[in-house]
């Protein structure tokens, strides 16, 4: 009697162990975010003779977190791609929102084709500013 409890017991554990370890391999990687620090800052293009500045502080979303190892080596050449980027920009796309989505939109795909040659592959996935202040 105790040997049929036993190899039921043995055969439900088997069971449960089976599903966990499918389960951690269909959820795949996990998303991960790198904070460009500290803040870059630059200036852009104004109306006038007046010089703007542009404060920002940029999270890069990775889709694994085993890429962060990556953008953290690579952060120079990152952090020279956002500002050349934001000093080329005028004040009308600086101060608008849509201005700003677009600008989102150019960069992940600029900073993308700039770390293709470095890594071999598409390592952002997306990008956030989470602070955007402009004068």
């Amino acid at each position: 009697m105790f040997k049929r409890y036993l190899v039921q017991i043995i055969t439900i554990l088997s069971i449960l162990l089976s599903t966990s370890v499918f389960a951690e391999e269909e959820t795949g990687p996990q998303l991960a975010y790198f904070t460009l620090e500290p803040d870059l800052t630059t200036n852009f293009y104004t109306k006038g003779k007046k010089l703007g500045y542009i404060q920002v502080r940029i999270d890069i979303m990775v889709a694994s977190d085993k890429d962060l190892s990556i953008i953290e080596l690579h952060q120079p050449l990152i952090r020279d791609a956002v500002i050349e980027l934001l000093g080329k920009q005028s004040e009308d796309t600086i101060t608008s929102l849509a201005g700003r989505e677009d600008l989102r939109k150019v960069l992940v795909e600029q900073l993308n084709s700039t770390l293709l040659p470095e890594t071999g592959k598409t390592v952002i996935a997306d990008l956030l500013f989470t602070k955007y202040l402009y004068q």
